[in-house]
């Protein structure tokens, strides 16, 4: 599934070749929306945003496209009416004089009011969106202390939107590498030192994932990597889908485990299970 990085990267894409451009043709898969193609024709965009892993097409007249890509949805952006030869199904269009903005494989779309769109579901129980909101490290020690997550185990709590908005399964696994903490562990069970490098992993890899196209690793280290001829896959991460292989740290093997019915990498030197 994709993860608020890609998201965001995503909208970025859709706002730029949407924003301020009438849109002239629209196309909703599902019956229940094909309403909404006469009332949103001619109606300009006005911003693309995001609230975790939903990006949210704001018009003018007061109309939001609320959509969730989930597993298998796929945004792409084309010149205009340049459909792509794809087996996948074709959800939602936007057009205008230039390109088109096609939404592929997902099913989870609405139309709603602007003024409403803060009381979906989703956007409700939602928590701290870290690209789109202003987040720092003290909001989220204050949250990881808190009675309502202190508790919780973090391999679970890291992959619950309600906790932060856009952390998925890469993300947990780097983010809990980078603060030294073991996959059985809790807030709780954490140092002080360990929660503020997790306020803080939390902030900057996701940023880094954002701007970077998905590397969370070392920057200095991908690229170096990357002159040597190693493929993507093995230079984008500190831990996620490296078993096997040496810890970038201390060269211990990494190890791979179900957590929370997903996988989760760590380093079982480096994530030491806490001894307060």
């Amino acid at each position: 599934m994709p993860e608020g990085p890609e998201i965001r990267r995503a909208a970025d894409q859709v706002e730029k070749a949407l924003k301020g451009r009438a849109v002239l043709d629209l196309f909703f898969a599902f019956e229940r929306l094909q309403e909404y193609e006469d009332i949103l024709q001619g109606d300009t965009i006005e911003r693309v945003d995001t609230k975790g892993k939903a990006m949210l097409i704001r018009f003018q007249r007061g109309y939001t496209i609320y959509s969730h890509n989930q597993l298998y949805g796929k945004w792409v952006i084309r010149n205009a009416y340049n459909y792509p030869e794809t087996n996948r199904q074709l959800r939602l269009a936007l057009h205008n004089e230039k390109k088109s903005a096609l939404l592929y494989s997902s099913s989870d779309i609405e139309v709603l009011r602007t003024e409403e769109a803060e009381a979906h579901p989703f956007i409700q129980k939602t928590g701290p969106d870290l690209l789109s909101e202003s987040v720092t490290p003290e909001d989220l020690f204050e949250r990881f202390t808190s009675k309502r997550f202190r508790n919780r185990r973090w391999t679970s709590l890291l992959l619950d939107q309600s906790f932060i908005a856009g952390i998925g399964n890469y993300l947990r696994s780097e983010i809990l590498f980078k603060a030294g903490i073991s996959p059985s562990a809790r807030p709780s069970d954490c140092s002080e030192e360990q929660l503020w490098k997790a306020a803080e992993a939390s902030i900057d890899l996701t940023w880094q994932s954002y701007r970077h196209k998905g590397i969370t690793n070392d920057l200095d280290l991908a690229a170096q990597l990357k002159n040597q001829g190693v493929k993507r896959r093995a230079y984008r991460h500190w831990v996620f889908n490296r078993a096997g292989h040496s810890c970038r740290i201390d060269g211990t093997e990494i190890e791979k485990i179900q957590a929370a019915s997903r996988r989760l990498y760590y380093c079982p030197t480096c994530q030491k299970y806490p001894e307060l």
